[in-house]
């Protein structure tokens, strides 16, 4: 049977989740959370809905899945500890630092890998497999059949999202709120630029960015046909109403196998959805029928909601199977039994029973049945009960409801025990550079002014004048391996420039046997090193001989996150640009480090084609971008699998602050090249090496300077 896992944004969200039949649900701290609009919890609140859940035998997952920095992993540790105090049952995470905070301190405690890692391919499932989780939710853009392949072949079990918002890029990789409106979704605090409206080439406002909700109600069966463990409702930000109305109308489906009426479904689309809803990743379609806007409240919905929240607070939902012996005999106390699913027992004791005159007044197997089957009002449901009524005698009715209540109190009283877990200290980078002087560190600072790193878009980038400037390493994407170009073949040759091959950002299983082929090719031309975005690509890429090298879609931010691609045998890992250059000073440079300093930096990263949408072709080539209300263009680029890479307006400009990269330890700065010509290229390299003037118009620092002086 599907686990049917619900959100829980707030205490109240616990109980419409609970009372509308959800066999688990996940809820964040007020800290930490990658929901921070929501109300959360703190850690008394955290215990009060834990005993809650626990006591109706439904789990709780705990969701950690928000990156943080160095200082908030101790922090991190401890409260995980309370939390396994408190019955968690599993904690969902996304950043590899928490996983090792998160291990070290509580190891007992399952770990589930968060939609924000990104992980979209077996490979990606093996590896958090290996790396401790017992379970992944997969990216919600795989269509039925890749779902059904991985989950054919998993280790683990397997979590898809089946009912709430939907985001245009893929989940972990968009970086538009840090760049555009100070929040952060890594950070969980997404300001949803996205749902704002945008226009192209002259035509009018349109909102290309904005996807419809997912619901997949009417696949549950087939969906639990290939093998998926649990199904996720998405919306802790969302009111416990809209809780209660999908938890329950899942659960219903769920139980009875039968999609729910179209007048239930219109009444769900009118009060939760934007402009309808979309299974189109489940289907393998896309397009412009997946976008649509969240509607304005109406009076109808007041109504629903009063009446939905009436409903959950006001009732048990009846769950917990519960099973009775009873024993009526001559001269003896009535004695009646009870056992629930997990093996808790209870005894209760009554009155003698009497010599019954009257035969209507009788006691009977059949009353026994009736009197032990009445569990309404509690989260008890009777599963059998057999017993022993000895003929001719009576007892009063009153004497059964005592003795019941009596046992069901008992039960839920064992219900509420937590069983200790094992618990560890967390030692930063597995302690191996603690209490070292600095010039015997295990992974020491770096002093050396970085290198210069250069990824390209397109081969024709590339040029003589540009490998005349001698960059340390070049990284090229794996698709223009594909081709012939005979300025590749004189880089190939340079004994002093490295090539690195750029593997996609997403790979899904079908396009590994092309992605393979290409590889294979680069290898032979002389390429040793891949630079990867997903841990699902860190196997692939090795497996065809490469050295792995990280870049900023591993999301890596704090020490601990380096050190476990370390672990991993990373050769080097990029930092993302949405990190304060005083915190990416503090991190312990396990590996060699690189930042992005120059580049049109990318926002979004989409599986759903945002050009297609807009001109209806496959126009690319040729299209502008998209435009903002105050007028700022953001270009797009096409990626491996007809995907899009949705690019900042402004470049990052960082050659003026070479003083402030010094200070940072890091092996590397890369320019990224995406919109550039080959001339462009060469005026931007020969600034950062000290050469030329070049400075682009309108530039941005990004977040680099986060709360603090530029």
């Amino acid at each position: 049977m599907l686990e049917l896992l619900s959100p829980a944004g707030s205490p109240e969200g616990v109980i419409a989740a609970v009372q509308n039949g959800a066999d688990s649900i996940y809820l964040g701290l007020k800290q930490w959370s990658d929901c921070v609009s929501a109300d959360n919890f703190t850690l008394d609140e955290l215990g009060r809905a834990l005993e809650y859940c626990r006591i109706r035998g439904v789990k709780a997952y705990l969701a950690l899945d928000a990156h943080v920095a160095d200082i908030e992993l101790p922090v991190i540790a401890h409260q995980v500890k309370d939390a396994s105090r408190f019955g968690i049952d599993a904690i969902i995470i996304s950043d590899l630092g928490v996983m090792r905070a998160v291990k070290q301190a509580v190891p007992e405690v399952k770990i589930h890998a968060s939609s924000r890692m990104g992980i979209h391919n077996l490979e990606g499932v093996k590896m958090a497999a290996a790396m401790g989780f017992s379970r992944v939710t997969l990216a919600s853009e795989l269509s039925r059949k890749k779902i059904y392949h991985i989950c054919k072949h998993s280790p683990i079990e397997i979590e898809v999202f089946v009912h709430g918002e939907t985001c245009m890029s893929y989940t972990g990789q968009c970086y538009m709120s840090a760049l555009l409106e100070n929040g952060s979704d890594a950070k969980g605090n997404c300001k949803e630029p996205c749902r704002e409206s945008y226009s192209w080439a002259g035509h009018e406002i349109t909102h290309p960015l904005s996807l419809k909700d997912t619901c997949l109600i009417r696949y549950l069966t087939d969906i639990e046909s290939i093998g998926v463990t649990s199904i996720k409702i998405i919306g802790r930000a969302e009111r416990p109403e809209f809780t209660a109305l999908v938890t329950g109308m899942f659960s219903r489906a769920a139980h009875s196998g039968k999609s729910p009426s179209q007048d239930s479904m219109d009444m769900l689309k009118n009060a939760f959805s934007r402009q309808g809803y979309s299974d189109r990743y489940y289907t393998g379609r896309k397009g412009t029928g997946a976008l649509g806007l969240r509607e304005m409240e109406t009076k109808s919905d007041t109504r629903l909601f009063s009446s939905t929240r009436k409903s959950y607070l006001n009732g048990e939902f009846q769950r917990i199977p519960i099973r009775f012996v009873g024993s009526i005999t001559s001269g003896e106390q009535a004695k009646i039994a009870a056992a629930d699913d997990k093996g808790n027992t209870a005894v209760a004791y009554g009155a003698v029973p009497e010599q019954s005159f009257h035969k209507e007044k009788e006691l009977t197997n059949a009353v026994l049945q009736t009197q032990l089957h009445k569990t309404q009002g509690t989260p008890f449901i009777c599963m059998g009960v057999k017993g022993t009524v000895e003929p001719g005698l009576t007892l009063p009715l009153d004497e059964f409801n005592d003795m019941r209540l009596e046992l069901f109190a008992d039960i839920l009283e064992q219900r509420r025990t937590v069983y200790m877990r094992v618990e560890g200290e967390f030692s930063p980078n597995g302690g191996m550079y603690i209490e070292q002087p600095d010039d015997d560190l295990l992974f020491p600072i770096s002093k050396n002014a970085p290198a210069l790193t250069i990824s390209v878009t397109r081969a024709d980038q590339l040029s003589t004048e540009l490998e005349s400037l001698n960059p340390k390493l070049i990284y090229i994407p794996i698709s223009e391996f594909d081709f012939d170009s005979p300025i590749l073949r004189n880089i190939l040759e340079n004994d002093i420039i490295g090539v690195a091959t750029t593997l996609p950002r997403v790979i899904h299983d079908d396009e590994k046997k092309k992605v393979s082929k290409i590889l294979e090719k680069a290898h032979s031309l002389g390429v040793r090193d891949a630079l990867v975005s997903n841990i699902g690509h860190i196997q692939f890429a090795s497996g065809h001989g490469m050295s792995v090298r990280g870049d900023f879609g591993l999301n890596v931010y704090n020490s601990e996150t380096l050190y476990a691609l370390y672990l991993l045998g990373l050769k080097s890992a990029t930092i993302p640009f949405e990190m304060p250059l005083t915190e990416i000073r503090s991190i312990i440079k396990s590996i060699d480090t690189e930042i992005i300093t120059y580049g049109r930096l990318p926002l979004m990263y989409t599986e759903n084609c945002i050009v297609r949408n807009c001109t209806e072709a496959c126009t690319c080539d040729s299209f502008s971008g998209l435009v903002g209300k105050q007028g700022a263009v953001f270009p797009i680029v096409a990626d491996f699998g007809c995907r899009n890479i949705l690019l900042s307006s402004k470049k990052l400009f960082m050659a003026d602050k070479h003083k402030r990269l010094l200070s940072l330890g890091i092996w590397a700065q890369r320019l990224s090249f995406t919109t550039e010509n080959a001339i462009e290229c060469v005026a931007v390299t020969r600034r950062y090496t000290g050469k030329g003037s070049y400075a682009p118009p309108g530039y941005t620092r990004g977040a680099y300077f986060k709360d603090t002086e530029h």
